[in-house]
């Protein structure tokens, strides 16, 4: 026990405060760049990469976004689908029409989107837990409704705009699917690190107070009105960029269907399963959600002669229904926590604790 105590030990602030504090982080992080940047983009097919990895690096953005909001400041969302959306309409008229650069068009979504956002979190400074969950459902019904009923933003009530072409910064088009991955990828790692960074800092340290027992917050001198807010704002910045790299780069299309609500229920999943309050979980959660039932799929479609393709999509659905059971039952704090304790382990190895 005293071994473990001191390898955790920090003998300064600027190691307390790294970033990744030990070489296995660091390593780990060097690798999966190179993975990111070199190995799939050279090694895997298009379909891969665009039906499965852009969708997952959009979706690990908007569950890091969700993970602020209910993992660190403790603020309950079941509405965040519908922020994706105002990001996806707004970034497409910003571009479309209003003829802003493609990056600035996206940015200015997730502004956009993350505007809307303070406005539904006004609730938050009154009322907490279910009945703000409530509130932001409530959320997620009156963005649907407006987007679809105000022609200028979607059209009309179909709620579709077809992406124009893309050119990045006005003369470099966008025409493949490595093209659109590098861009994902990308604003994917800036906004990641930019995040990382922000949770661990003093605004961090305020929303975790505030989750943990807001009045005590309150008392130490955190502005709950203040931080909640910007928690909101911070969340739906994210959601907004999110949606708008969902439609731009794997849709084609800004459609108010790829953001029902059922598409809140899954965002609420994946930080659950993958681990609130960790950047690492939001990542694990949308791999769980995103990549796991195209696995499932892939392998019960070799039973496709023998058992009937209606029987096949509901063992697809139990199966996957079971999984998410089953690590709740390993691991209720998600799947970042295991990885912790698989990590804590290996630091230690071969001495026992």
């Amino acid at each position: 026990m005293f071994y473990r105590e001191c390898s955790n030990f920090k003998d300064s602030y600027a190691s307390d405060m790294a970033i990744f504090p030990i070489p296995l982080d660091r390593w780990g992080f060097i690798f999966m760049l190179f993975m990111a940047f070199v190995v799939v983009p050279l090694f895997t097919s298009e379909y891969f990469i665009t039906n499965i990895i852009i969708p997952f690096y959009c979706f690990a953005l908007a569950a890091f976004g969700l993970n602020v909001l209910a993992g660190y400041a403790g603020q309950i969302s079941i509405g965040h689908a519908a922020f994706m959306a105002v990001g996806a309409y707004a970034s497409f008229n910003l571009y479309g029409r209003l003829g802003l650069p493609l990056v600035p068009s996206i940015l200015g979504g997730g502004l956009i989107s993350a505007a809307v956002g303070t406005i539904f979190g006004l609730p938050s400074l009154r009322i907490k837990g279910f009945y703000l969950a409530i509130s932001t459902l409530a959320s997620q019904f009156i963005i649907e409704w407006v987007i679809v009923h105000w022609k200028w933003v979607s059209g009309g009530v179909f709620g579709t705009i077809e992406a124009p072409k893309m050119f990045l910064f006005g003369f470099i088009p966008l025409d493949t699917a490595v093209k659109k991955y590098y861009l994902t990828l990308c604003l994917m790692t800036v906004l990641m690190t930019f995040g990382k960074n922000l949770v661990r800092g003093q605004l961090g340290r305020n929303w975790m107070a505030i989750r943990d027992v807001d009045f005590a917050a309150e008392i130490i001198g955190v502005n709950l009105y203040r931080d909640k807010l910007i928690a909101f704002a911070v969340s739906t910045f994210y959601a907004g960029v999110a949606g708008a790299l969902i439609c731009f780069t794997y849709v084609g299309a800004a459609n108010i269907e790829e953001f029902n609500v059922m598409v809140s229920f899954a965002m609420m999943g994946m930080i659950i399963v993958g681990g609130l309050g960790t950047v690492l979980g939001s990542f694990l959660g949308a791999g769980f959600f995103v990549m796991l039932p195209i696995g499932i799929n892939q392998f019960l479609g070799s039973f496709m002669d023998v058992v009937p393709a209606d029987i096949l999509a509901n063992i697809e659905s139990i199966l996957f229904g079971g999984l998410i059971v089953f690590f709740l039952i390993v691991e209720p704090y998600g799947m970042a926590r295991l990885w912790h304790t698989i990590k804590d382990k290996m630091r230690l190895w071969p001495f026992p604790y």
